[in-house]
């Protein structure tokens, strides 16, 4: 399984590379027999499923000591376009690069501080609930995540046994993994209005609730936390959702 993990977590670090070229390549040769053009786009879903469920994983606990090993072992790219992205990935591979045996508590610390805060009112940390930063009292379980559940059970899907609510950070990037997930399969089965309706569906989420929010989220991941590692997690993830979506809404375009 650790085997199985690091092979995804380093797919996922490939896919900033080459995302944009692959939806290039695979819209260049459309006009041509289809398949080829349907597993080109497979490829890239994958790619794209395997990074959200990165960084789904990373949000939703502390970074325990076989993550911390997986992601040690990869190799960041130094230069993807995007400055976001390329910040995230500098300030990630900073921390690192000089993790040691107590980064674990130090980590989990840094989650507690970020994430969970004091507990006073909304202000105190970076809170993870898309309900917060769009609720006029910045409060849990509001409308954000009753449209979210709504889009969950539309799309026949589940949170499973995880106990926090479904406008959870690490929700809405899984929502995103698993509909990648499908649309790969839809591609490979040459459903191809099958897949189109799942980029569609993907589109409209990343505009309608993560980039509705998470530019406040990550800047307050970045002011509240004290590790380059949350700081680099917070960049990564907002470069990586924006570019996505021009990525989406090309593929749609085309």
């Amino acid at each position: 399984m650790a085997e199985k993990a690091q092979t995804e977590l380093r797919e996922a670090q490939m896919a900033q590379e080459a995302r944009t070229q692959s939806v290039r390549e695979a819209r260049g040769v459309s006009d041509g027999p289809g398949e080829e053009a349907a597993v080109d786009l497979a490829e890239l879903m994958d790619l794209r499923a395997h990074t959200y469920g990165m960084l789904a994983r990373l949000y939703r606990k502390e970074v325990d000591n076989e993550v911390l090993g997986e992601l040690q072992s990869m190799r960041f790219p130094t230069a993807t376009g995007n400055a976001k992205v390329d910040e995230g990935y500098h300030l990630l591979y900073d921390y690192l690069r000089s993790a040691w045996d107590d980064s674990i508590t130090e980590l989990a610390v840094d989650y507690v501080r970020t994430f969970i805060g004091h507990g006073v009112n909304g202000y105190s940390a970076a809170y993870p609930y898309e309900s917060v930063y769009t609720s006029e009292r910045r409060l849990m379980m509001q409308e954000a995540r009753a449209e979210v559940l709504k889009t969950l059970r539309e799309n026949n899907l589940k949170r499973g046994s995880w106990s926090e609510g479904e406008d959870h950070v690490a929700l809405e990037l899984e929502f995103m993994q698993r509909m990648s997930m499908r649309t790969a399969a839809a591609l490979r089965d040459g459903d191809e209005e099958g897949a189109a309706a799942h980029v569609l569906t993907q589109l409209a989420f990343v505009r309608d609730h993560l980039l509705n929010w998470l530019p406040m989220l990550t800047g307050d991941m970045r002011m509240f936390s004290r590790t380059t590692f949350y700081q680099g997690l917070a960049q990564l993830t907002m470069g990586y959702v924006e570019e996505d979506e021009a990525v989406l809404s090309e593929l749609l375009d085309g």
